[in-house]
């Protein structure tokens, strides 16, 4: 195998770089997931603990418990896809280089990669918006019911 110069090889690692910007987006999108994942924990933890101390009916609880069960399943649902983004990019990152850096071919796995890597962020971004979604329903039921 011929090593290439450093000035031959700056571009190449340009152009394996360039998907990191979409890693680094990721890492914030899943950050905020991994937060309000652990909000959604305590919280349970918390209603978990009240309806055992409730003498009365616990009802209400039950059914908020129940609401941050199907949350908790959304975000990580979110969370996975998120996940799954971040290899993604780092198996295209991987592909890039080795192709430059071997002057391979590989405009197909290329681009499957990307496509690929771009639906997981949506699907992870459609779970966000529907974890949000119920969150505010289960807001509203709360505060309609005090």
């Amino acid at each position: 195998m011929n090593v290439p110069s450093l000035p031959q090889l700056v571009p190449i690692l340009q152009l394996a770089i360039g998907p990191v910007i979409l890693i680094s987006g990721v890492g914030l999108l899943q950050l905020s997931l991994t937060n309000r994942l652990g909000r959604l924990i305590d919280r349970a933890r918390l209603l978990s603990r009240e309806r055992t101390a409730s003498a009365g009916d616990t009802a209400r609880l039950d059914a908020q418990i129940a609401i941050i069960d199907r949350r908790a399943h959304i975000l990580q649902r979110a969370i996975t896809l998120g996940a799954t983004t971040v290899l993604l990019v780092s198996v295209l990152i991987l592909v890039l280089f080795v192709s430059a850096l071997l002057a391979l071919d590989s405009a197909l796995i290329v681009i499957a990669l990307f496509c690929t890597a771009l639906l997981t962020l949506i699907g992870s971004t459609l779970f966000f918006l529907q974890e949000m979604r119920l969150a505010l329903e289960a807001l509203h039921l709360e505060t309609r019911r005090e």
